[in-house]
């Protein structure tokens, strides 16, 4: 896209939120008609969305269409090294969120794009990769756009607060996440019970242990509270409504198999043979037959526990004859691992 000469006259704002940027115009009104709406965004697209691509290509960032979760010509699917982003745009508003996976603890799926608290988990490099590209794409639209202006994050009220006074400011802030907005879906806890609003659960932290509380409705998800100051972010598959037995037992079973499979996968790679065949073992008692599935769309392998995609098959995930079998099925493919046993 060639520089125009000169500043461009539009009005906007640019806001900064956890691990994200957001650019909002007021450009768009009821009183338009169809064509004078598309025009509108076509523009808007074509002077503000087109210009944060190529200012993260100047940056070092690689981007392409979208072609998983956020796919079409709207968004860009942006790499750098370990860090990741989406970038989409929808009428008015362009968003550019970042994630990675390199500790997602809790959701490692989807290369950790919902994993909570973004900013906290990213490792320190990433942050401030992360801070670096937002920060640059800013100054740019704001040196380029006449009526552009930039609106600092909102200063913590939540600092020093409890956890009730946060639950509650998060509820005055927006109704939707309040109790009367929750469905029978979201309220259906990983033991069949019925979960209540401000009723006292158990749930997994992203360690597996079983920790008590308290849960209130925070849109689809739940907060549940255990102590003063300590609340977790947690889904209905997470939470208990009755007292699970063994609470000194770790609900690890999941973590365990995916940690293992990563030692394994180095073992292999570093030709520590002896090594991959005491970790096989472990993973795999009995020595079955083990498989790998291959994604058409994605050209990818699954990781371990179909939590995520790899192009490198000594990182795919194992899986047993048992656990591919809901997996036959197009766009999946099935390979048996022909020879491992032997190699570990």
């Amino acid at each position: 896209m060639a520089m125009t000469k000169g500043r461009i006259s539009r009005a906007g704002k640019i806001h900064f939120s956890d691990a994200a940027l957001a650019v909002w115009e007021e450009g768009l009104n009821s009183s338009m008609t169809w064509n004078q709406k598309t025009a509108w965004e076509r523009q808007f697209k074509r002077d503000v969305f087109a210009r944060i691509v190529q200012t993260l290509h100047r940056l070092g960032w690689a981007t392409q269409v979208g072609t998983h979760i956020f796919t079409g010509n709207d968004a860009r699917y942006c790499t750098k090294g370990d860090l990741q982003a989406d970038l989409k745009i929808s009428g008015r508003h362009i968003e550019l969120d970042f994630f990675q996976n390199v500790n997602a603890p809790e959701r490692p799926d989807h290369g950790g794009r919902y994993q909570y608290d973004q900013e906290k988990h990213m490792p320190y490099l990433l942050r401030i990769e992360m801070e670096r590209t937002r920060r640059r794409i800013r100054d740019y639209l704001l040196n380029v756009f006449t009526g552009y202006e930039f609106e600092p994050p909102k200063a913590d009220r939540r600092t020093g607060a409890t956890a009730m006074e946060i639950i509650e400011d998060k509820y005055r802030e927006n109704r939707h996440f309040g109790p009367e907005h929750t469905s029978e879906y979201h309220r259906r806890a990983a033991d069949g019970g019925r979960i209540e609003h401000g009723a006292r659960v158990w749930f997994t932290d992203y360690k597996g242990r079983i920790l008590a509380g308290t849960a209130y409705t925070n849109g689809g998800m739940w907060l549940v509270v255990t102590g003063t100051y300590g609340f977790h972010n947690k889904s209905q598959s997470e939470i208990f409504t009755r007292r699970p037995e063994n609470l000194r037992i770790k609900r690890n079973a999941r973590l365990r198999r995916q940690r293992l499979e990563r030692e394994l996968a180095k073992a292999t790679e570093a030709m520590k043979f002896e090594r991959a065949a005491v970790l096989r073992d472990i993973l795999f008692p009995g020595d079955p037959e083990l498989f790998v599935v291959w994604h058409k769309e994605h050209k990818a392998f699954h990781c371990a526990g179909f939590s995520g995609y790899t192009a490198d098959k000594i990182k795919a995930g194992r899986f047993t004859a048992d656990e591919v079998r809901a997996w036959c099925h197009e766009p999946n493919e099935v390979i048996a691992l022909i020879g491992e046993r032997e190699a570990a």
